[in-house]
């Protein structure tokens, strides 16, 4: 029989569609491009027809492509998945079998489009699967609900964002050798690794009957989301070149799934479950819970252009920032200057030489409230300035950055405090596991759901920054707090709790602060994902400050965060070549430009040309804002020893911005495509025929140039 569909919807360029099995009572979600309507193929309803399963005795209907649940969440209790599944994934449980449609319903205004379906159990629980699409947006916003109104507590185990199927619509049965699975590696100082793997070798290939399920479960524990892997999957089916992806926005433990027990493919992902994060959560009648909201997106087209989709999501949420942020201004941060140490000797000498550059931000880095007992790495969590470092105290520095026209920023790692501290040796109010306080590397968490630790953090973080005038906020966060932490549920719900307290405290320093700047840091880029992106207004993109990797890193990132929120660092050096100074500063055209370094000590040839480059940033500004970016080159597998070149191609409008970097081994001369007609600005080459050809200037050497459309 033909596959029976609950709704279809037609949202943009993507046709969306609930497939429903009237006799299980299941509804699913698929997605395909609009403009490959005419090349879906019905799907075989049965395995009868092969020999291996004619063979059988029975008349058992082996079914191919059974609908896949769009909810997939487990209650305690409820039997786990069979299909020798479990210890591999918590889908498809008992608990689905529990409850039936209860209806859909579809909401729509000129803006937005916002689908609602609801299962429901007998006994009055009651789950929400919501799709919303603003119109004009490229992909839409995915999450899922659970409602207690039975009359009895429930304790739930899993509770996944999203759940997409039907991949792929396009092969009849198993589609062999040609579905792929994207994902991206991190690592500190390692950023955005891509990693393509067919569901072959990922052993994903379904079993001969259906009788097992097979899941490639992955994601991270703790409060550092990007540790291992960014929370992002996508499947391509290569044949009709379609791909269908998802990125999450949570910062604590999180997982996702590559699902296979059928013909068709399934991806899911949403907090960690209990057998992957330690989670389980009770809701007492009439409680509820709220997922984490995805983004997910199918597109015809290539893997950037899938990631284009995904991360223009985030614009809307940086577009609210500080109107002073909108022209992407150039920040100095102090730490690769001074190395922990500032002062107001010091600070002010740095002031002096950025004065009137163009830089607007100067940030004061960590160290400024250590003392003769405390060093900056463990001193931290008192938050007393250093009488010794600013003797007038810190509102006479960051007064005294203002009168030379820039905007005072101060660093802080607030969740956590170092053994040096007065509050670490207090004990009190952090989080425990086994009810001792979680230390790790000579740190503590405050207990961001305890009104003292708010209190004490509102004291001596907001209230500082107020008092002093500072107009930038750096938030560093150099450990994570592990798998969970002491809960009377769990320890995951312990976790997940604690990062609820950390959105509370982000939204608490804006509502004081509406103007204040904020740079999100995590051991450098430890927090690069979609929550933490949207209530910052940039982020540090790595730890690999001074490295040669920086282009390899930056360009990475592209396909995961808005070039306009990820802060590229070039540290500059007096003894540097200007070879080396322009080989730091065009990394950072790959996003925002962050200079640190001796710049007061540059020699004058050296300064000038940091000027130089800096006007041709801001005028690069609004491609980097609103482009798309295209990667071309070839380089070796090596990061820290990278061989080969680089160039990114970014265009918006009426801009193109070409950035290159020749690594180890490079070619003397590489050729860039460059699609349209543009005119040159300043000393760029001449295009000619859709391409520029030009040399690299020698190993470990960059370029950037700026285009206008004829």
């Amino acid at each position: 029989m033909p596959r029976e569909y609950l709704s279809v919807h037609t949202l943009g360029d993507t046709i969306v569609r609930y497939p429903h099995d009237p006799v299980t009572g299941r509804v699913g979600l698929e997605m395909l491009p609009a403009s490959l309507a005419d090349r879906v193929v019905e799907p075989r309803e049965s395995l009868r027809g092969e020999a291996f399963i004619d063979v059988l005795p029975g008349n058992d209907l082996w079914p191919a492509r059974p609908v896949e649940s769009l909810l997939q969440f487990k209650l305690v209790g409820d039997a786990y998945p069979g299909a020798f599944a479990q210890g591999h994934t918590m889908r498809n449980s008992e608990s689905l079998g529990r409850f039936a449609l209860a209806g859909q319903r579809v909401v729509e205004d000129e803006e937005m489009t916002v689908i609602e379906t609801k299962l429901a159990s007998e006994d009055g629980l009651v789950a929400t699967h919501r799709l919303s699409w603003k119109k004009g947006d490229g992909a839409f916003v995915v999450s899922s609900g659970f409602v207690n109104d039975s009359n009895r507590p429930v304790r739930l185990e899993m509770l996944a964002s999203f759940s997409l199927a039907g991949i792929s619509p396009f092969h009849e049965a198993d589609a062999p050798g040609r579905l792929k699975v994207h994902r991206f590696r991190s690592a500190w100082s390692a950023e955005g690794r891509h990693e393509c793997r067919s569901v072959e070798e990922l052993h994903l290939e379904r079993s001969w009957s259906g009788a097992a399920g097979f899941s490639e479960r992955f994601g991270q524990l703790g409060t550092m989301p990007v540790r291992r892997w960014f929370p992002f999957v996508a499947v391509e089916d290569a044949v009709p070149g379609v791909l269908w992806g998802a990125q999450l926005a949570w910062a604590g433990s999180w997982q996702m799934e590559v699902f296979r027990q059928h013909d068709d493919v399934a991806i899911s992902g949403g907090p960690a479950d209990r057998e992957f994060g330690h989670w389980v959560k009770t809701l007492e009648p009439g409680e509820s819970l709220e997922s984490p909201a995805a983004t997910v997106a199918c597109v015809r087209g290539g893997l950037d252009d899938l990631c284009d989709r995904l991360t223009a999501m985030q614009d809307a949420a940086v577009n609210l920032q500080p109107e002073v942020e909108q022209d992407l201004p150039v920040v100095f941060n102090e730490w690769c200057t001074t190395w922990g140490d500032p002062s107001h000797e010091k600070l002010c000498a740095i002031a002096d030489r950025l004065k009137d550059s163009g830089v607007r931000y100067l940030v004061i880095d960590a160290g400024w409230y250590k003392s003769a007992d405390t060093d900056w790495s463990s001193g931290h969590g008192d938050w007393n300035p250093s009488e010794t470092l600013f003797p007038t105290g810190l509102k006479a520095t960051a007064d005294a950055i203002r009168e030379r026209g820039l905007i005072p920023g101060l660093w802080f790692e607030m969740e956590t405090v170092g053994s040096q501290s007065v509050a670490f040796k207090l004990g009190e109010h952090f989080i425990t596991r086994d009810g001792v306080p979680v230390t790790v590397r000579e740190r503590r968490f405050w207990d961001l759901c305890d009104p003292v630790a708010i209190g004490y953090l509102t004291e001596k973080v907001i209230d500082l920054l107020e008092s002093c005038g500072f107009g930038y906020l750096k938030v560093d966060y150099n450990e994570t707090a592990g798998f969970g932490c002491d809960h009377p549920d769990s320890q995951g719900e312990g976790l997940r709790l604690q990062i609820e307290g950390t959105y509370r405290f982000f939204e608490k320093i804006r509502e004081r602060l509406p103007e204040l700047v904020i740079e999100n840091c995590s051991s450098g880029g430890h927090r690069l994902e979609p929550s933490m992106m949207a209530r910052t207004a940039m982020s540090s993109f790595s730890d690999a400050h001074e490295l040669v990797e920086i282009p390899l890193i930056a360009a990475n990132l592209h396909r995961l965060i808005l070039p306009r929120q990820n802060q590229i660092w070039a540290v500059l050096h007096p003894r540097d070549s200007l070879q080396r100074i322009q080989y730091s500063l065009a990394a950072t055209f790959l996003g925002r430009m962050c200079l640190s370094g001796d710049v007061a000590g540059l020699p004058k040839e050296s300064w000038e040309l940091v000027r130089e480059m800096i006007a041709l940033y801001e005028k690069a500004a609004p491609v980097i804002k609103y482009g798309r970016s295209r990667r071309f080159g070839e380089v070796g597998e090596s990061w820290r020893h990278p061989q080969g070149w680089q160039a990114v191609v970014r265009m918006s409008g009426g801009q193109a911005l070409v950035v290159v970097h020749a690594f180890a081994n490079a070619p003397e001369e590489v050729v860039v495509p460059l699609a349209g007609e543009w005119a040159p600005v300043g000393g760029a080459p001449q295009p000619l025929d859709g391409e520029i050809r030009v040399a690299t200037g020698g190993d470990f050497s960059g370029h950037v140039w700026l285009y206008e459309r004829r």
